[in-house]
């Protein structure tokens, strides 16, 4: 048997033959060989399995849990309630997951007006004024529920899939279904991630190929400007020695694959020739001094609140333009107001609008936004009752994400929650069809990605999820 890296080199050469001449020998030519592929590369796939409308996804994870009713999804009825009971009888008898002695509280109105915005008139709350003025290019979703009621539960179902279980990430899935776009880089990178609630599992590849797991910047609780791919640069002198090292480690690692046939060494070999590749691009990406005086203002560097976020969105649309597949980009834990709600809320996102909306119009004015689906989320909501006297409890049964780019039609709303903001009501969308829904923007059938571990076929959605077709473009 060949090394990893010679057969990876004869398919790739086979590959480029195929697309090279795909006129003449049509689809079913790529996916006949996909298998073998597969086999070289650790890819689930060497094509989309229909045209994708994304060539990327930039994932902005607001950790702690954002609340609909005072951000995107205004109700009246908590102004007439304010203060009293809900009115909402057997709550525990619906088909919906809560917190225990949740919804016996006293109804807690916003304390954010709500205005419409756009030609499409979608809704935002004094929270949001800078990234209102993206109403158009936005598509919301605000039907979303999930499953787990602590933040263990929910951050691990919108990373993973799955609330208990370990599972490989929705970044390393896009990885091993896609690779990467650049051969220096990888194929998923995560900026700053959550450091609690999950930890690595939430950007981990589990039972997938190891180098299919993110690269790592830092961790959600640091300082972004010091965040740093760990052992990026080689301790070694002379350049020789590191090459040198190299090649025999590899040799030693083909030897022991060859011994015994064990896919996590060949994914350990792609990992450490991913990673020397990257030390001629990675420091040059990380390095955002050569931006203007103008980027650097529009996305808030220049302002302390806003500073450290939007240094992590101005990493991400650089991994992004890099060819970098899944992009994922995390706040601190601090979304989770049980009581300050006002004081929390409010300081959280006056330091990610500002950010987020540079982002946006960044990516737009590069043409990149067409082809990057950017999804912003949160792991649950919150509820319409209040907790102790200015705070509110998890909410799983309904919430709200937002869409922007990569296919999905913009300045739409899907979905709504009841008269409160409880519970999604109307065209409900769980979290395994917002999976399958981004894996099918980007080309890949959520149902045909599947990778076999202990005697079974395991994909991203498990034995659920339906594309929302109705936020598509």
């Amino acid at each position: 048997m060949r090394h990893s890296c010679q057969r990876f080199e004869r398919v790739e050469n086979r590959r480029r033959w195929l697309q090279n001449s795909a006129c003449g020998f049509g689809a079913l030519a790529f996916h006949a060989f996909a298998d073998e592929v597969a086999r070289a590369t650790g890819a689930g796939s060497v094509l989309p399995h229909h045209s994708p409308r994304a060539r990327r996804v930039l994932f902005l994870f607001m950790h702690g849990g954002v609340s609909q009713v005072d951000s995107f999804d205004p109700k009246p009825a908590l102004r007439k309630w304010h203060g009293k009971p809900l009115p909402i009888r057997g709550l525990d008898r619906l088909d919906i997951e809560l917190q225990d002695g949740a919804g016996y509280g006293k109804v807690l109105d916003s304390p954010w007006r709500f205005r419409q915005h756009g030609q499409s008139g979608a809704w935002f709350s004094e929270l949001w004024p800078q990234l209102a003025k993206h109403a158009d290019d936005l598509c919301f979703i605000r039907s979303m529920h999930t499953r787990g009621t602590s933040h263990g539960q929910a951050v691990s179902m919108i990373h993973t899939g799955d609330d208990n279980l370990l599972r490989p990430s929705v970044g390393a899935w896009v990885s091993y279904g896609l690779g990467t776009e650049n051969e220096n880089l990888p194929g998923f990178v995560s900026v700053t991630p959550p450091a609690g609630h999950g930890g690595t599992r939430n950007y981990g590849a589990a039972f997938l190929p190891i180098h299919h797991q993110a690269t790592t910047l830092g961790h959600s609780a640091s300082k972004t400007s010091e965040a740093t791919i760990e052992f990026l640069e080689s301790g070694e002198r002379h350049p020789g020695d590191q090459q040198r090292q190299m090649e025999l480690l590899q040799m030693l690692n083909r030897k022991h694959l060859n011994q015994v046939q064990d896919s996590r060494i060949e994914g350990v070999i792609r990992s450490f020739e991913t990673a020397a590749r990257m030390q001629g691009v990675a420091p040059q990406l990380i390095d955002i001094s050569s931006e203007t005086a103008a980027t650097r203002e529009l996305y808030g560097l220049n302002r302390p609140e806003t500073a450290d976020f939007g240094h992590r969105c101005l990493l991400a649309r650089r991994f992004c333009e890099a060819g970098v597949r899944y992009v994922q980009v995390s706040t601190p834990y601090v979304w989770d107001q049980h009581g300050g709600l006002q004081k929390g809320h409010t300081k959280n996102a006056l330091s990610t609008d500002l950010p987020i909306a540079g982002l946006l119009t960044d990516l737009k004015q590069r043409g990149l936004l067409e082809d990057t689906l950017v999804v912003w989320g949160t792991e649950f909501g919150r509820t319409p009752v209040a907790e102790g006297k200015d705070g509110r409890d998890h909410n799983p049964a309904g919430f709200t994400i937002w869409l922007s780019g990569g296919g999905v039609r913009a300045g739409y709303s899907h979905g709504a929650t009841d008269e409160f903001g409880y519970f999604a009501q109307e065209n409900k969308v769980h979290m395994h069809d917002l999976h399958a829904t981004i894996l099918h923007l980007l080309g890949i059938n959520h149902q045909q990605l599947t990778y076999r571990s202990a005697g079974r076929d395991f994909r991203l959605t498990d034995v659920y999820g339906n594309v929302v077709h109705e936020v598509l473009a």
